[in-house]
């Protein structure tokens, strides 16, 4: 659903960002790169902890992405210690459509 979203709305805008995702040779894996401006998880638990981390944090020490997020259902948006965004989905989706994402 994240992943359609975030095609549709950079159609919709007509903006060209690359998107793919991460894998490591020990196997982390992030599920959306928005060219090198996100580094975006998407996971369907409403209280993300740090073993909810690991591949996001895996792809930060490689320090090419500019910012790191999580989408999920937590209720309130926060960010980690390391400077992770958390992002609500709906609170996500409201900050792509009006332009503040990319």
């Amino acid at each position: 659903f994240i992943l359609l979203e975030v095609r549709a709305f950079l159609s919709y805008a007509r903006k060209i960002t690359k998107m793919y995702y991460w894998r490591s040779t020990s196997r982390f894996e992030v599920d959306l790169i928005l060219d090198n401006r996100w580094a975006l998880e998407i996971k369907g638990t409403k209280s993300i902890q740090d073993k909810h981390l690991k591949g996001i944090r895996g792809l930060k020490e490689k320090g090419n992405i500019q910012n790191f997020a999580v989408i999920s259902c937590d209720r309130y948006e926060r960010k980690t210690k390391d400077n992770i965004t958390i992002f609500p989905w709906k609170l996500f989706l409201e900050n792509l459509w009006t332009g503040k994402i990319i």
